[in-house]
């Protein structure tokens, strides 16, 4: 095994913590980015789809402080504070589930249709390609270092990258169409995501559940 650094951490683990670390900043850039837009064009999928990358940085500083510290040799059970993000990051996902699904039924009932969803598309594909990128890096280093933390931040990407899907089907499908239910649906998907992965981050807290529907994996 490689001998660690000065600041306790093997280079295999530094790649590790900096690949969580910059899946942190992209969710977040991603959240600010995809919410102006989708208030702006009044989509309501690109909209939750932007809470949902707030929650996923939650999520991100809880997995990143986990790989950080097995990178140091630390046991690899979660500590309290990874116990408390995972519980901040299941409350908020049942949130952004119900606050969707109420969403859609109005949306549906009032026949809203978005201004428009290129931009959507757009977000999608960006979003496709990087976490794709990260997903690739993740299980690399991680089957290496033979690490379920690090393999666990991947499937957390894997999580990601359907939310992602659900997006780019929605709004490519409106912007082809222009049938304004497809919005409705898409933050349908995205809302039966979130309380998927909102449930699982409760079971994980309870140390109950592996992560980010990689169960069975």
């Amino acid at each position: 095994m490689p001998l660690p650094e000065k600041n306790g951490l093997t280079p295999l683990y530094r790649m590790a913590s900096t690949l969580a670390a910059v899946t942190i900043f992209y969710n977040m850039a991603e959240g600010i980015v995809s919410v102006w837009i989708g208030a702006q064009d009044e989509t309501i999928t690109l909209f939750g789809f932007g809470i949902d990358s707030f929650v996923e940085v939650v999520s991100g500083i809880g997995i990143w402080h986990m790989v950080s510290r097995t990178g140091r040799g630390e046991a690899s059970d979660r500590d309290r504070f990874e116990r408390q993000a995972l519980r901040v990051t299941g409350w908020s996902f049942f949130a952004l589930s119900a606050g969707l699904f109420a969403s859609a039924a109005a949306s549906a009932i009032e026949r809203h249709r978005p201004v428009s969803t290129l931009l959507g598309v757009v977000v999608s594909l960006l979003s496709i390609a990087c976490m794709q990128a990260l997903i690739h890096y993740k299980v690399k280093v991680g089957r290496e270092l033979n690490s379920p933390a690090i393999l666990a931040d991947a499937a957390c990407s894997r999580a990601c990258l359907q939310f992602s899907l659900a997006l780019l089907l929605a709004s490519a499908g409106y912007a082809l169409t222009g049938i304004g239910y497809l919005d409705a649906a898409g933050s349908l998907a995205i809302a039966a995501l979130s309380f998927r992965e909102g449930r699982e981050a409760l079971l994980q807290a309870r140390g109950m559940a592996c992560s980010c529907g990689d169960c069975g994996r």
